[in-house]
């Protein structure tokens, strides 16, 4: 069974850090890319942030420089470190991973909420 489960998420101010995790089980973590996402009420799902499985890293343009993405394979667990946190980062963050062996097939965690107050 496969499960992605974040944990990390919560409220915090303006110009704050917080740290997401997501553990992975049931799948090749080793072999998968890794992806955050977010949706904030009212707008599409958007790529934040992705890791390769050699370690490769893509941000979005809006949390270039704030946002760093990482990733432990002997924990089969993927991290987003977030600082100078925004209110318009405010959405529910998502766990992605993309394992391709003979297709590509994608999972996703339930979701953490993150909440930046002014």
């Amino acid at each position: 069974q496969v499960q992605l489960v974040e944990s990390g998420g919560g409220l915090v101010q303006d110009g704050g850090s917080l740290r997401l995790s997501c553990a992975a089980s049931g799948i090749a973590f080793r072999i998968s890319t890794m992806n955050w996402y977010r949706q904030a009420p009212g707008k599409q799902r958007e790529l934040v942030a992705g890791i390769t499985s050699s370690g490769g890293t893509n941000y979005a343009d809006s949390v270039k420089g704030r946002f760093t993405i990482s990733r432990d394979n002997a924990k089969n667990t993927v991290y987003l470190q977030m600082n100078s946190l925004k209110p318009e980062d405010t959405a529910v963050y998502y766990c992605n991973a993309e394992v391709s062996i003979f297709s590509l097939i994608t999972y996703w965690g339930q979701g953490t909420q993150v909440t930046v107050s002014s």
